[in-house]
């Protein structure tokens, strides 16, 4: 049977590479699909933990894996196994370098680890958030070192993932999937494979055109949240609150959508897809004004931050050396434990560079995992809500629900708001 005909009758094999914020649900969703699926990845600690029925990520129960591992999910560290699957999902990280230039070391050693066990008849698919033109020019010349040839030997397309943790509406299974390849039957192969999993399937004319979707969708994020970022320290100035003005513009039902601003941006897209693209568009001697503004602005959010605090402390007839710091979340957004990219991690750093001693508390984050960024803040662990009592400044970082907000307003001798939690004006709350 061809790989078609293996996909239409859900015999293919499914692997994903990379379990995961977003590799473990897919490969979730395919396993409850009826897909065998063998999930791929090179941490033996995250494997071992799903051998023994153990979830890593808060918004995937163990019950889950558990359920997962029963119906014949596979995890393992030995990529041999490749040449066991059909089709072969890439949703590795695609990260910056310290030039804040596309880092694609994950997916190039992806690729050729695939390579290696490559045969006739597979499916691969990068579903990593990247540049237009990934999948023609570092992905698919990787595969074809093999000697086989893509669109004859085997198949090569791509498929953005839209995933967002901690979104109780939406998972992989009911958001719509863009899928893009540069052939007509790789197409309809990707249309058949996703179409037996997700609601919708949303066919592109091109790898390019399915990567620059992505794009598009975070950089969206990323300039308007700069815009209120921006607007945030505009109306401070001017002694408006930001977030009643959002909350007064929410009321109109055309014409606006609402974003909110922040300590600066998280996550392993948004503060980093702009940025491939403007990278890459230098390629054509076309500048990215507009992304590269909303880039500073977003980055220069966690000075901001520091520097409220400093003048309110000012104010107070204090400095920020030796002070006690409680920052609330190390997430990067709220009722979620991924801290990738998260601006909290930069507010350590600021403020210890001034030197204030830092603790953090966060109900979903016990410990500072070790980050390519911030090495040095690995192995901190979270303190109980009630230090806040002995701290000189509380900065709500993120705004998990699971607060007792009430309580931290009366414990906290200062309270620094870059969340809007507080509404109105309160002495000891300074918004940033």
């Amino acid at each position: 049977m061809d790989i078609l005909g293996l996909i239409k009758s859900k015999k293919a094999v499914v692997g994903v590479i990379g379990l995961g914020y977003v590799g473990l649900p897919l490969a979730k969703t395919f396993a409850k699909k009826g897909f065998k699926v063998i999930g791929f990845d090179s941490d033996r600690a995250k494997i071992e933990a799903l051998l023994q029925g153990k979830s890593y990520i808060k918004h995937i129960p163990s019950t889950t894996i558990k359920d997962m591992l029963s119906i014949g999910f596979e995890p393992t560290s030995n990529f041999a196994r490749l040449s066991e699957c059909d089709c072969v999902l890439i949703c590795v990280p695609t990260p910056l370098t310290h030039h804040r230039e596309p880092d694609m070391t994950y997916v190039e050693n992806s690729c050729k680890v695939i390579s290696q066990n490559l045969r006739k008849g597979q499916l691969i698919v990068l579903e990593s958030t990247t540049y237009p033109g990934t999948t023609e020019e570092v992905v698919r010349p990787i595969l074809e070192s093999s000697g086989l040839q893509a669109g004859k030997d085997f198949f090569v397309g791509y498929s953005p993932e839209r995933e967002d943790p901690g979104n109780e509406r939406y998972e992989t299974s009911n958001i719509p999937k863009v899928v893009g390849a540069d052939d007509p039957y790789t197409l309809e192969l990707l249309i058949a494979l996703y179409g037996q999993v997700v609601v919708k399937v949303v066919p592109v004319s091109s790898t390019k055109v399915a990567e620059a979707t992505k794009i598009l969708e975070n950089t969206f994020r990323a300039v308007n949240i700069a815009l209120v970022n921006e607007l945030k320290m505009v109306f401070s100035a001017m002694g408006i609150d930001v977030w009643e003005v959002i909350d007064a513009a929410s009321t109109k039902p055309f014409g606006f959508m609402r974003f909110n601003p922040g300590p600066g941006l998280g996550g392993h897209c948004i503060p980093i897809d702009p940025f491939y693209l403007s990278w890459k568009a230098k390629e054509f001697d076309m500048p990215c004004r507009f992304i590269e503004m909303a880039g500073e602005i977003n980055t220069f959010m966690p000075h901001y931050v520091v520097s409220r605090t400093m003048e309110a402390f000012s104010v107070r007839g204090m400095g920020l050396k030796d002070a006690k710091i409680l920052l609330i979340g190390l997430a990067y957004k709220k009722n979620v434990d991924d801290c990738r990219e998260s601006p909290s991690f930069k507010l350590i750093e600021l403020f210890e560079r001034f030197g204030a001693k830092v603790m953090f508390h966060d109900p979903y984050v016990s410990k500072i995992p070790v980050t390519r960024e911030y090495p040095h803040l690995a192995g901190r662990e979270s303190v109980a809500l009630e230090f806040a009592r002995d701290a000189d400044a509380v900065v709500i970082a993120t705004d998990h629900d699971c607060i007792d907000y009430d309580a931290l307003l009366k414990d906290a001798r200062l309270i620094v708001d870059t969340r809007g939690v507080y509404k109105g004006a309160i002495d000891k709350v300074i918004k940033a």
